[in-house]
């Protein structure tokens, strides 16, 4: 399974982005597979953003991007978004898009945790989001 992140670059505060992860080599359908989008700052620990769940699709958020952040997938494209709106300074960081191969029911529930971030079996190269005047 290979994951091929997109879309990041430099932005104003208050501007917006989208973020595309274009997921190859699995071997049922995108929504069979829980997708979440994590990040990191140079220096930090990497830390979940969003996730979607497999089937339903039912959406989880960090509250820091709550209302702020859309994530979203498109089963034809073989692709998971990241729409992301009123971008703050803090929102700097590589980000990460990550499925798991092995299917695991409820993972998103648990993507928050960095213990469950092994869980996470398949990860993009990071595409690098720059917010700043």
């Amino acid at each position: 399974v290979q994951l091929q992140a997109s879309g990041g670059g430099l932005v104003q505060p208050g501007g917006s982005l989208r973020l595309s992860c274009v997921v190859s080599g699995l071997t049922r359908d995108l929504d069979d597979y829980s997708l979440a989008w994590f990040r990191q700052v140079p220096g930090k620990e990497r830390t979940a953003v969003s996730c979607i769940s497999a089937r339903y699709g039912v959406e989880f958020y960090v509250d820091s991007v709550k209302g702020r952040f859309a994530i979203s997938r498109d089963n034809a494209k073989n692709t998971v978004y990241l729409e992301m709106g009123s971008l703050k300074a803090e929102d700097t960081a590589v980000y990460y898009c990550a499925t798991d191969q092995i299917r695991r029911p409820d993972l998103c529930r648990y993507y928050r945790a960095s213990q469950y971030q092994p869980y996470f079996t398949s990860w993009g190269q990071g595409t690098l989001v720059t917010v700043s005047s």
